[in-house]
């Protein structure tokens, strides 16, 4: 008779995310520092999220509201535990005691018919932001074969800082922090990551048990390994890059984890279909979407909010956020495009055109020296260079208009609010500031007057008063 799996739990996931990282010379809270535009600490938590989690706690420096804000903005239903004396990882982790105690129903420890089963429990660090889902996945499901405690570990040349994880065999036995280690120890290459997991049937009472005994005189997570050993339960042990376990500490470790995200982004958007000419060079967000067929040029800017659509074309040294761009659409090069901009199919716009909040249909073109704020461009218009929509009157913003098919010419300006009708033109160097009807020529600029011989006579009058100056005593 087979003998059936152990059913699947619930996942609780937490995340230490307390400490002022001092090293980072910063007001901004260690784990608020950003990666691909978001912060180390919204990278772990999608990183749980997508492990599965059904519950999170953080535990965090208390009073620290704008910590509070971001994990209410990237993970609405959290609960934060504030960590007021930090005496190790073990102690940060029990700040989160009440989430522990929770059993598969969510709810409280109510003294009746609890059987000790909760969740499976993941602790992560919100200043290793390069952990993934997958990864955490991996360091779950040993507990489904009957582990009660999981560490994930690296191979290293350069063991000299981590904790060590020691083996007898195939069997982990224990993890030492380096300061305790003995000599012998120390030489051992596999290194503790510090994320871990630990059976809901063991968690709680195996935190409760570590004490301090030790160098540093605080509780250490890791000793959660030699507890349950101790008491006869199985330990596991998931292997991981050490790049994909690094924690930040400092500006040059926030460097290291910037360029290691940059280049697993653009690795995910080429072999999703996208040319990157100079992939180097061009800087993702970690939610940019590039379609399949879009060609990016060398120095390219993609910040947070920007969709690319199937056959786009993005040409050097652009800088776009909160953008859109529809099928077969080009930008650029020296293109600035944010807040909320939409390019639809085949729309165009060139060099030094920069767009806000502005939308421009099909086939329409912006090709130069052109900034278009708060308006509309209808299908095939075409914006012609030095063109500028005055948007703002000191106040408030106002919105344009421009529609199908219409021409505006070079060096225009069009105060809105103001509507440009289907088919109109607008003659160059007009400023516009009453609506043009469509199909009509609107021109707002002085009659040319031409004076034969001025110049000549201007020259020789400036000469004149240049050689009577010098004349002067």
């Amino acid at each position: 008779m087979t003998t059936p799996a152990p059913a699947r739990r619930s996942l609780t996931a937490i995340v230490l995310a307390a400490g002022k990282g001092t090293r980072m010379r910063s007001d901004l809270p260690k784990v608020l520092h950003r990666l691909a535009g978001r912060s180390m600490l919204g990278h772990v938590l999608a990183a749980v999220q997508a492990a599965g989690a059904a519950r999170i706690a953080v535990v965090a420096e208390p009073g620290r509201d704008d910590v509070a804000r971001e994990i209410a903005a990237l993970a609405p239903g959290a609960a934060i535990y504030p960590q007021v004396e930090r005496l190790g990882t073990a102690h940060a982790v029990l700040a989160a005691r009440a989430i522990l105690s929770q059993g598969d129903d969510g709810e409280g420890d109510d003294g009746e018919g609890d059987d000790g089963e909760g969740d499976d429990v993941i602790v992560a660090f919100g200043d290793t932001p390069l952990i993934t889902g997958e990864t955490l996945s991996r360091l779950r499901a040993p507990l489904a074969e009957g582990a009660a405690v999981v560490v994930l570990a690296f191979e290293t040349e350069a063991p000299a800082g981590y904790g060590r994880v020691l083996t007898e065999g195939a069997r982990v036995v224990a993890i030492r922090e380096e300061k305790d280690a003995s000599e012998a120890e120390r030489a051992v290459r596999l290194c503790n990551a510090g994320l871990m997991a630990l059976s809901g049937d063991h968690a709680l009472a195996l935190l409760e048990r570590i004490g301090n005994d030790n160098a540093a005189g605080e509780y250490y997570l890791p000793d959660a390994v030699a507890l349950a050993v101790g008491d006869g339960l199985s330990v596991a042990v998931v292997p991981v890059t050490e790049a994909e376990a690094q924690g930040v500490n400092d500006r040059v470790q926030l460097g290291v984890a910037e360029a290691a995200i940059q280049a697993r982004l653009r690795r995910s958007a080429q072999l999703g279909g996208a040319t990157l000419v100079a992939p180097e060079t061009v800087f993702l967000s970690h939610d940019t979407i590039l379609g399949r067929d879009v060609l990016v040029e060398p120095n390219v800017v993609f910040d947070t909010g920007v969709r690319v659509d199937d056959g786009c074309v993005v040409h050097a040294f652009s800088h776009l956020k909160d953008v859109r761009l529809e099928a077969g659409a080009s930008v650029g090069p020296f293109a600035r495009l944010r807040g909320g901009a939409v390019l639809e199919a085949g729309a165009s716009i060139g060099n030094f055109v920069e767009l806000k909040n502005a939308r421009l249909g099909p086939g329409a073109k912006a090709a130069h020296l052109t900034y278009l704020g708060d308006a509309e461009v209808g299908a095939r218009a075409n914006v012609g260079a030095g063109t500028i929509t005055c948007n703002y009157d000191g106040v408030s913003k106002h919105r344009t208009t421009i529609g199908a098919g219409a021409f505006i010419g070079s060096n225009s300006a069009l105060v809105a609010p103001v509507a440009i009708g289907e088919g109109a033109f607008v003659a160059s160097g007009s400023v516009i500031t009453d609506d043009v009807p469509d199909g009509a020529l609107a021109v707002a600029r002085g009659r040319q007057a031409t004076k034969p011989g001025w110049a000549e006579w201007k020259r020789a009058a400036l000469q004149a008063e240049k050689v009577a100056r010098a004349g002067k005593p």
